[in-house]
């Protein structure tokens, strides 16, 4: 397996650090608050390691895992330590009322991350369309994923199967805000009558 880098320390990034974990990657997180990082570290053990907030990440595969309001700043706070990375965004930039996105088709938040971003970095749109609780429970699980780079797409969409879930292409980049769309449709449908442990997927008939 590899080493994948996660940037924050809340409640996304513990989950799939955790589940990263038990299939064999090691995992570094990096936050802003040390001690929490470290914590989730010692928590989740199987080698997991805390790295400096704003260093060189370990990973090739770097998961973006803070609120989608403070993303771009994140990475532009990296930056070149980005360089060469695949960048994983897994925002969901929904507006106060969880009515409708803050994004529009040429604006969604993996397109600011690759803008921010070191020229030679890849930003691959995967994990936001997934509850936290759903992608907990470490079972088999479509993830749809978006990017301009086949390469990227190729070591993330291996990345999402190592950890038993099936990775679905939906195009190039352009693409990530329909994702961002299909996030928000995911929490309709919970909050609507179909509960928090459901999963969008497609199916061949």
């Amino acid at each position: 397996m590899t080493t994948i880098s996660i940037i924050g320390s809340g409640n996304m990034a513990a989950t799939i650090g955790t589940r990263a974990a038990k299939h064999g990657h090691t995992v570094e997180f990096m936050s802003r608050d040390t001690a929490k990082a470290q914590a989730l570290a010692d928590r989740i053990g199987h080698g997991a390691t805390v790295g400096t907030f704003g260093a060189r990440p370990a990973g090739d595969i770097v998961v973006v895992a803070v609120l989608y309001t403070g993303a771009v700043e994140v990475v532009a706070h990296y930056g070149d330590a980005l360089a060469g990375k695949i960048l994983v965004d897994i925002t969901n930039p929904f507006n106060a009322d969880v009515s409708g996105l803050v994004t529009t088709p040429s604006t969604s938040m993996s397109q600011q991350l690759a803008t921010a971003a070191p020229e030679d970095a890849h930003v691959v749109k995967a994990f936001n369309s997934i509850l936290r609780g759903v992608l907990a429970e470490d079972k088999p699980v479509d993830v749809f994923f978006a990017g301009d780079s086949a390469e990227a797409k190729a070591r993330v969409a291996a990345f999402l199967e190592s950890l038993d879930m099936r990775a679905l292409d939906a195009g190039g980049l352009d693409m990530a805000h329909a994702l961002e769309w299909a996030g928000l449709l995911l929490v309709g449908l919970a909050r609507n009558g179909a509960g928090f442990d459901i999963a969008l997927g497609a199916e061949a008939l």
